[in-house]
């Protein structure tokens, strides 16, 4: 398995960012024709989905109804003040396996993989492996 580490910086407490040109690069340059893609986020506050990457009304509804399922403020016992975005990154999840076929992410026509920020701004890791 080849693993790359991507460095992924983050300008809001809550971001959403598509990295699919990232993840397609690395792809590229595995060579890696069939197998499987794996996509990792070694943080408990942020995580990685995919969904639509065409209109990027998805995103917000995305980002405001988290955010309306899971506030900041809340009945929290977590002490660093963070814990609505540990739940938020459980949510989402914290990998995604993406299917190569023939030298392609087999992503649906709208699909983006997209990094979650929920405690930012950082700078922050994402692995790919194939």
């Amino acid at each position: 398995m080849i693993w790359k580490e991507i460095e992924i910086p983050t300008s809001a407490r809550v971001q959403l960012k598509d990295v699919t040109a990232l993840v397609v690069n690395e792809l590229q340059k595995s060579k890696v024709n069939n197998g499987i893609c794996y996509v990792y986020v070694p943080h408990t506050t942020a995580g990685v989905t995919i969904n639509e990457n065409a209109d990027p009304d998805v995103v917000t509804d995305l980002i405001n109804n988290l955010e309306r399922l899971v506030p900041v403020k809340g009945n929290y016992r977590h002490a660093e003040g963070n814990s609505d975005a540990h739940l938020k990154a459980s949510i989402v999840c914290f990998s995604q396996a993406i299917p190569v076929i023939d030298g392609r992410l087999a992503l649906g026509t709208w699909q983006g993989i997209y990094f979650c920020e929920f405690d930012g701004p950082r700078r922050r890791k994402l692995l790919i492996g194939f």
